[in-house]
């Protein structure tokens, strides 16, 4: 028995990678989500819960992370990230190889992790699919939603790696300028890659 492809998604803030994720998703394709992985373990019961109420006292409160009070612990000192990423990575790996293990019987699974290549976690993947629109477009896209400063946008944009790091790294390029190319795309990279491996 073959073990699944793994195609690893990931793109900057804007890019439309949820759009994207959600199309593979259309196409019967099993997609684990990394910031919803995260976003259960700092809900409450979430395994990340109570070893992060231990490191950062004050971060929790009615059982569950709250994510303001832990902006604010990591800012006020340089060891915090690391100290949060020792408890968030293990548990996050654990319940990406949980969820694997969940579709052997798949053919292709899409890994959505918004810093595949700023974590490594390219290394487990058999090829990355990077989404891009240009820099212009981008800027458009995250202002319109009005969740966020020009400042906010760029202090994002410098914490990951540059788009195109990210496009000379991918094995496949989707530019997300219309959800019908953007679905015509996805279904055509599903087809190679299955036709491929098949």
């Amino acid at each position: 028995m073959s073990r699944p492809f793994l195609l690893g998604l990931t793109g900057s803030i804007g890019m439309g990678k949820s759009t994207t994720a959600k199309m593979f998703a259309e196409e019967g394709v099993p997609v684990w989500d990394a910031d919803a992985t995260v976003h259960a373990l700092y809900a409450p019961g979430g395994a990340a819960v109570a070893p992060i109420a231990a490191a950062f006292p004050g971060a929790v409160v009615e059982g569950a992370v709250d994510r303001a009070r832990l902006r604010e612990a990591l800012h006020a000192e340089k060891a915090a990230l690391s100290r949060l990423e020792s408890i968030v990575h293990p548990l996050t790996t654990a319940a990406r190889e949980a969820f694997i293990a969940a579709h052997a019987e798949a053919d292709l699974i899409l890994l959505d992790i918004p810093l595949l290549f700023e974590t490594g976690a390219d290394q487990l993947c058999d090829a990355v699919l990077v989404v891009s629109v240009p820099a212009p477009v981008q800027r458009a896209r995250v202002l319109a939603r009005g969740q966020m400063t020009e400042a906010q946008l760029d202090l994002i944009l410098d914490r990951q790696l540059p788009d195109a790091a990210k496009r000379a790294r991918a094995h496949h390029v989707i530019e997300t300028h219309s959800l019908d190319e953007t679905r015509a795309a996805v279904r055509a990279l599903i087809k190679e890659i299955r036709s491929r491996h098949a």
